[in-house]
Formats: C-alpha cells, sequence, structure tokens
C-alpha cells in the first residue's frame, strides 16, 4: 500500500508544468513555415497547404492550455505534495510534451484513421493523469491543510472524467469511421459548458 508522506511544497512542481506546457506549445510552431523564393501561384498553394497545420495547431494549442489551466486549479489549494502526487504530475507531463507528435500527424495525416486514433489516445491519456492527480488530492485533505478542494467535487470529477471518456471512445471510432470520429470532440462543448456552469454555482 502506499503510504502518503508530504515531501514539501507544491512550488517546484507547478514550475516544471509550466516549463512543459509552455515548451510543447511552442514546439507546435516550429511546424509552421512557407517555403522562400515562390512566385504568386507557389506562394498561394504552400498557404493552402498550411490551413490543416494551423487547425491542428488552433487544436493542440486550446487542448494544452485547457489542461494547463486545470493543472493550476487543480493546485490552487495544496499545500504539501507527496510521492504519489509527484509520479502522477511527471506522467501528465510526460503525455503533454508527446502532444507536438500526434498533433503532427493529424496535420500531415489527419484523414489516416490512426492519426486520428493516436491524438485522441494521448488527450485522453493527459485527461486521465489529470482525472487521477484530482482524485488523489481529493482524499489526502493533510496535503491542503484540511481545506476543501473544487477539484475534489463530485462534479468536477465528472466534468473531468467526460473528456477523457469523449475522446477514449474516439480511438476504436477513428479506426471504425475513420477522421469522422473527430465530430465526437464536439458534445464537449455544450457539456462541460453546462458542467463549468453547475460547478461555478456550486462554489
Amino acid at each position: 500500500m502506499w503510504t502518503s508522506r508530504p515531501d514539501g511544497g507544491p512550488g517546484r512542481l507547478l514550475t516544471l508544468a509550466d516549463g512543459v506546457f509552455a515548451i510543447a506549445i511552442t514546439l507546435l510552431v516550429l511546424d509552421l513555415y512557407v517555403p522562400r523564393g515562390l512566385d504568386a501561384a507557389q506562394y498561394d498553394q504552400a498557404l493552402r497547404r498550411l490551413l490543416p497545420d494551423l487547425a491542428a495547431y488552433a487544436l493542440s494549442v486550446t487542448v494544452l492550455g485547457s489542461f494547463w489551466h486545470e493543472h493550476r486549479r487543480i493546485f490552487r489549494d495544496v499545500r504539501e505534495v507527496d510521492g504519489q502526487v509527484i509520479t502522477l504530475s511527471i506522467a501528465g507531463l510526460g503525455v503533454a510534451a508527446l502532444v507536438p507528435f500526434p498533433t503532427r500527424l493529424l496535420a500531415e495525416y489527419g484523414d489516416r484513421p490512426v492519426s486520428v486514433a493516436v491524438y485522441a489516445g494521448a488527450v485522453a491519456a493527459m485527461g486521465a493523469g489529470h482525472l487521477a492527480l484530482a482524485a488523489v488530492l481529493a482524499r489526502r485533505p493533510w496535503l491542503r491543510d484540511g481545506t476543501p478542494s473544487e477539484a475534489g467535487t463530485t462534479l468536477y470529477l465528472v466534468d473531468s472524467a467526460t473528456l477523457v471518456v469523449v475522446f477514449a471512445a474516439t480511438v476504436p471510432l477513428a479506426l471504425i469511421m475513420g477522421s469522422h470520429a473527430m465530430w465526437l470532440w464536439l458534445v464537449l462543448v455544450p457539456v462541460r459548458f453546462l458542467l463549468g456552469r453547475r460547478l461555478q454555482r456550486q462554489v
């Protein structure tokens, strides 16, 4: 059985997370470029070819930005961390650092089912890590000086679980439906909006 032993404040862990998310978002930009020396027709064609890259970039910035915000939210009332919290955080950050790779797959081969499945799997894994982290901290009030945690409420955990379920479900669906499975992600917009509103009223 894992024993919780406080191992200092969360400051360094949050600084590491800020750095990982910042680097991951920066890496997304590196593939956005237009070659030099193009004539007018080639220039227009290059810009059109860049559209899938820009769409994948916008999607991943939204995803990484959202997870960065949620990571800060989870740690808002945390005063100390233990070994399991550190391990779960590092695992989640490892997946976040990997996001530029499936983003590249989605930009270059978005019509391939495997590309969509890999991207969805990465987001689902990142979401599962955040969900596990929030659940662990919810069960350890001594790491928060006994203060109640917004990220430990049932509604917050359901909100996080919704994202994991939708992206995890996309993995097998993508292998059957191809890129059309990505439309399932739009379900998250109204669902998370409604859950977010209810969570704000609850707090």
